[in-house]
C-alpha cells in the first residue's frame, strides 16, 4: 500500500487519491493553480460624432488653408458670414497682413438710411473692388469661403466680385 501511495504522489497530475481507506474520494492539488477568464464580450456599438455640422466646415477650412497662401500681388480673399452680418478681408499670407477689411457692419457701407444686409454685402464686394484697384491688385489666389455654405449674402457679395473677374 506504501509502494501504491508513492506511486500515486510521483505522478505528475493534478489531483490524487488521499487514501483508500476513506474511499476513492478526489482532492485538487493545491500547489498548481487553475486560472478562470471572464469572457465576456462588449456590444458593438457605432456612434456619431457630437456637433458634426459644427465640425465639418471647420475641417474644410483647415484642409484648404494647407493648400492656398496669398501673397501681396496675389491676395487671398476670406469671407466669413455670421448668423446676420458679413466679413471680407484681403490676406497676404506670405507678411502676415491684412491688406483690406470690410464688412457689414461699416457705418461707411451700410449708409445713412440703413440698408439691408444683402445690399449691404454687394457694396462690401464693390468697396473691395475699389481697394484692390487703388493697391494694384488684378487677381486673388484663392476665394476663402471659411468652409460655409453660400447664402444670400455670400451670393449678393460673390455677384459683385464676379462683374470684376475677381472670383478664379
Amino acid at each position: 500500500m506504501v509502494s501504491r501511495m508513492a506511486a500515486l504522489t510521483s505522478l505528475s497530475s493534478v489531483q490524487f487519491r488521499v487514501s483508500d481507506i476513506l474511499g476513492t474520494r478526489l482532492k485538487p492539488c493545491p500547489l498548481i493553480q487553475i486560472r478562470t477568464t471572464n469572457t465576456s464580450v462588449k456590444p458593438f456599438v457605432i456612434e456619431a460624432r457630437n456637433n458634426s455640422r459644427v465640425e465639418s466646415p471647420k475641417t474644410r477650412h483647415r484642409r484648404s488653408r494647407k493648400k492656398f497662401n496669398g501673397t501681396q500681388t496675389k491676395p487671398r480673399l476670406s469671407v466669413f458670414c455670421s448668423d446676420k452680418q458679413l466679413y471680407a478681408m484681403l490676406v497676404d499670407d506670405f507678411n502676415k497682413k491684412c491688406l483690406f477689411y470690410g464688412s457689414t457692419l461699416q457705418k461707411s457701407i451700410r449708409g445713412d438710411p440703413p440698408c439691408s444686409v444683402i445690399e449691404a454685402a454687394k457694396r462690401v464686394g464693390e468697396e473691395l473692388i475699389k481697394a484692390s484697384i487703388d493697391l494694384k491688385i488684378s487677381e486673388i489666389s484663392s476665394y476663402d469661403r471659411n468652409g460655409n455654405a453660400r447664402g444670400e449674402r455670400m451670393q449678393a457679395f460673390e455677384i459683385a466680385i464676379a462683374q470684376h473677374g475677381f472670383l478664379p
